[in-house]
């Protein structure tokens, strides 16, 4: 009778107990059957070779390891035709287990949404997680799994790089954004075909590295620890989100790869995270240089324990893993548990019922140019925009204005106004609108919109600024457009000087000379710092990167 009124009132809850427990029956009978180096090719993650977010280690035959049952995950695999070639590779393996495709799908996918720092700006989480539910539609329409975002780390060193790519420096904020972005992207619950697992990154403190270097190391106490950095992490698991990527930083000495407090007994213990923990690319062997490891031998033994259970690109598993419990340094649980883990979101995701249910050439079809998605683009990019000072009331500019101009060396880009971490699409130049296009059209049929480059983002060349002068004095108001290029934010992209780069802020002092009035826009992917133009500009709007 006990069990009858706990099934019944799970039920009630809408916790499908039978289904749960017929994967884990499923996922102990595959194992039951798996070979030692079966079991550790489902811990071991490649990247596609055609782009790479990473450095490359070049393979002599990776879809013969396919088919041997050596890899369980492959990153940068886009597209139908690409991710069932190496679906179908799977499929000749013994055991016939599904490759999980992931890819960084970070503020868009087909269609780019603005950078995320500038979506938090909206302050919107309903429009922040629609973000995401149009990117998971997109990514899986073109036959991925899983996407390798949010990052939900905070942020507070603006010459840090990532900080485009979270949501800033509040704890509270950056949870609700978190929460927000991993609803969107698992939408309904793994296992419907518009759904795609979300990742937890970048487990932890990432975001505070010493001097906003990246992948420098964080030195702070526990309780800043758990106070500031972990909140977004504990909430985005407690609505579980399905798998978490460690960070490269280490944490007070020790690497977040192999610290197993905050993986294996504060994620999976305290927590009782049920996903996954998947290694960022190659960290497992770069404990290595940060002086934790000695080999990469040495590496693989020091992550398992800690728990990750993922490696991404290092091949420290591959090589090392069986030969470590053979030997008895790795007790098999370690590996089981992680395989179970990795196992459990493949058969959530329905993969072992249809390898090939995200490969489907129609669907990729109907989201390659998706007029609804490009609309959602439009809304979520205007309210993106931060409007920092309109003396004089001098913004919104009357389209009856007769004379514009747009100077600047952002003011005819395409594909840069993507910013940092967008999937690259051929077509993505004809697909834009630039700044200059987007204001004419807005003017009226009788005004006129000049345009002067005016300098480049980021040189001392000044040999344009002679005509960008002459520009502004025939105009009635000027727009100026400066910034940061934009792929001087992001990952790799830390920068120890986050005034405006080049020669752009003399451009802008020599136009203000004129005695025109100005409206400045500044792009970036960052908080920059802008004093002169504080003080001397009257019409300041912070526009980001926002995409298509």
């Amino acid at each position: 009778m006990k069990k009858i009124f706990l099934s019944i009132f799970l039920a009630g809850l809408g916790i499908t107990v039978s289904a749960q427990k017929s994967i884990d029956q499923k996922v102990t009978e595959l194992m039951a059957k798996m070979t030692l180096e079966e079991k550790i090719g489902q811990l071991n993650q490649y990247n596609d070779d055609i782009t790479a977010t990473g450095p490359i280690t070049k393979d002599a035959d990776k879809a013969g390891q396919v088919r041997a049952g050596k890899l369980g995950s492959i990153l940068n695999a886009v597209g139908t035709k690409n991710t069932k070639n190496w679906q179908d590779q799977a499929m000749q393996s013994r055991l016939k287990i599904p490759l999980l495709f992931g890819q960084d799908v970070i503020h868009g996918f087909r269609t780019t949404f603005p950078i995320p720092l500038g979506e938090t700006a909206t302050w919107d989480m309903n429009l922040i997680e629609k973000s995401a539910r149009i990117a998971a539609i997109e990514a899986s329409a073109y036959g991925i799994h899983w996407t390798f975002a949010p990052m939900v780390d905070i942020g507070r060193d603006p010459r840090w790089g990532r900080v485009m790519e979270g949501a800033g420096e509040d704890t509270y904020l950056g949870t609700l954004v978190g929460k927000a972005r991993v609803k969107g992207f698992q939408g309904n619950g793994l296992g419907n075909k518009d759904a795609v697992m979300a990742c937890a990154k970048h487990f932890a403190a990432y975001g505070a590295a010493v001097g906003g270097r990246d992948y420098n190391s964080v030195d702070m106490s526990l309780r800043q620890l758990h106070e500031t950095y972990l909140p977004p992490f504990k909430a985005v698991s407690d609505m579980g989100v399905a798998t978490f990527m460690n960070s490269f930083n280490d944490i007070n000495g020790i690497p977040a790869t192999g610290n197993k407090y905050i993986q294996r007994d504060l994620l999976k213990g305290v927590w009782n995270f049920q996903g996954f923990v998947v290694s960022d690319w190659g960290s497992i062997g770069e404990m290595i240089p940060h002086g934790f490891a000695k080999d990469n031998k040495d590496a693989a033994l020091k992550a398992i324990i800690a728990g990750s259970d993922m490696d991404m690109e290092s091949r420290s598993y591959t090589n090392h893993l069986a030969e470590l419990v053979k030997e008895g340094k790795v007790d098999i649980q370690l590996v089981d548990d992680a395989v179970r883990r990795i196992l459990t979101k493949k058969y959530e995701l329905g993969l072992f019922d249809d390898p090939y249910r995200f490969i489907n050439e129609k669907r990729e079809k109907e989201q390659a140019n998706n007029p609804e998605h490009r609309k959602f683009a439009r809304e979520i990019g205007s309210k993106s925009i931060v409007l920092l000072k309109n003396e004089n009331q001098l913004l919104p500019l009357s389209p009856t204005t007769k004379k514009v101009a747009i100077i600047g060396p952002f003011a005819k880009a395409t594909v840069e106004n993507h910013g940092f971490w967008s999937i690259a699409f051929p077509d993505d130049s004809q697909r834009i609108v630039t700044q200059f296009d987007g204001i004419k059209a807005q003017l009226d049929k009788n005004s006129e919109l000049l345009y002067a480059k005016g300098c480049n983002a980021n040189d001392n060349d000044k040999s344009l600024f002679a005509e960008a002068v002459e520009t502004a004095k025939k105009a009635d108001v000027v727009i100026m457009t400066l910034g940061e290029g934009h792929a001087m934010s992001g990952e790799a992209k830390s920068r120890s000087n986050i005034h405006f780069s080049g020669v752009q802020e003399d451009l802008l002092k020599e136009i203000a000379k004129t005695g025109k009035p100005i409206i400045l826009m500044i792009n970036a992917g960052r908080p920059l710092v802008f004093d002169w133009a504080s003080e001397n500009i009257p019409t300041i709007v912070y526009t980001w990167w926002l995409g298509t």
